[in-house]
């Protein structure tokens, strides 16, 4: 599974991974991260997806990175919102108003993409990958952050065995091993979502929760 395989996901429309309604599970918790309002939230491989707006509208910045250019001009174009185009090599940078896209790949962030950033939103990025890539992502991202960034994150867990990701299960376990340095980890909530996802119930599926972490230092 190599960066071609979102790309062409994108370019064939076979979006089933995108939400056009706002994340509720992002509208019910973000509070619990207690971010000044003008903060900038990263979003880590973000496609199109409306949360960006959502975040702004709560008077934040919003910094996302996604690998496909056509999601990334897409987000722009759905919402009316005219970009303005810049490089930054690697990235091609396109922002409107404190909403910035930089497409190109996650792994060629700096800190200096990121040095801004006082915390981060996660919901299609961790699911997205293998285990032997999640591992490297998480640790990239971990030493790119300015410290103490907390994190939301919003996962998939399900029997590994019923069906091959994406979006991979990512266990309880397997967060808090993986965010170890960070000295506070909360499971906020847990839900039951095998009945609205007929299409993962056809896929073989006999159980399906969503998991939401908050990942953050105390002395923050």
């Amino acid at each position: 599974m190599d960066k071609t395989y979102w790309l062409d996901r994108w370019d064939r429309k076979e979006i089933g991974f995108h939400q056009t309604d706002i994340n509720p599970y992002l509208q019910k918790y973000w509070h619990r991260l207690a971010i000044p309002s003008g903060s900038e939230v990263f979003v880590p491989m973000c496609g199109k997806s409306h949360d960006m707006l959502w975040l702004h509208q709560q008077g934040l910045a919003v910094l996302g990175v996604e690998l496909s250019s056509s999601a990334a001009l897409s987000f722009f174009q759905e919402n009316n919102l005219p970009p303005i185009r810049a490089e930054l090599a690697p990235f091609i940078q396109l922002e409107h108003d404190c909403l910035q896209i930089l497409c190109g790949d996650f792994f060629d962030l700096q800190e200096g993409h990121v040095q801004h950033v006082q915390a981060v939103y996660d919901r299609a990025a961790l699911i997205a990958l293998p285990p032997e890539i999640r591992k490297r992502y998480i640790n990239h991202l971990l030493t790119i952050l300015p410290k103490n960034s907390p994190i939301l994150l919003i996962t998939l867990d399900y029997p590994d065995s019923e069906m091959s990701g994406p979006p991979f299960a990512v266990t309880p376990q397997e967060v808090l091993t993986s965010y170890h340095s960070y000295d506070h980890i909360e499971l906020l909530a847990q839900y039951d979502v095998l009945l609205q996802n007929p299409r993962f119930q056809e896929r073989g599926l006999s159980r399906l929760h969503e998991n939401i972490f908050l990942i953050s230092n105390q002395h923050h």
